[in-house]
């Protein structure tokens, strides 16, 4: 369940992204490692045009028949304005708790 709203979480943050211009069309991946294991996974990307993302998701027991993802994780991107924006985020049972100098503050 926590696995399927942090999934959500990272696709609406993906549909929020601004529209991609032409030189963002031809963006190269210059750097992907990956690894997926029984209890978790973790990836990392850089782009050619300066995006960057990594993430890393630990199976956590809350209780004996109840286990659930962890998730942790950054990415950054150069905004249409030049500015570099970074965000920091977990995913748990506490829900998606995104953290970031652009987002207000709760």
């Amino acid at each position: 369940m926590k696995f399927i709203v942090a999934f959500a979480a990272l696709i609406a943050l993906a549909l929020a992204a601004p529209p991609a211009s032409v030189d963002e069309k031809n963006a190269q991946v210059l750097k992907y490692d990956s690894d997926v294991a029984a209890d978790g996974y973790s990836f990392q990307f850089d782009t050619s045009n300066g995006i960057q993302h990594q993430e890393k998701a630990e199976l956590k027991k809350f209780s004996d028949d109840v286990a659930a993802l962890v998730v942790r994780g950054a990415f950054s991107y150069t905004g249409a304005d030049g500015q570099t924006y970074s965000v920091n985020y977990v995913a748990d049972e506490n829900g998606f708790q995104p953290e970031a100098a652009h987002l207000p503050k709760a």
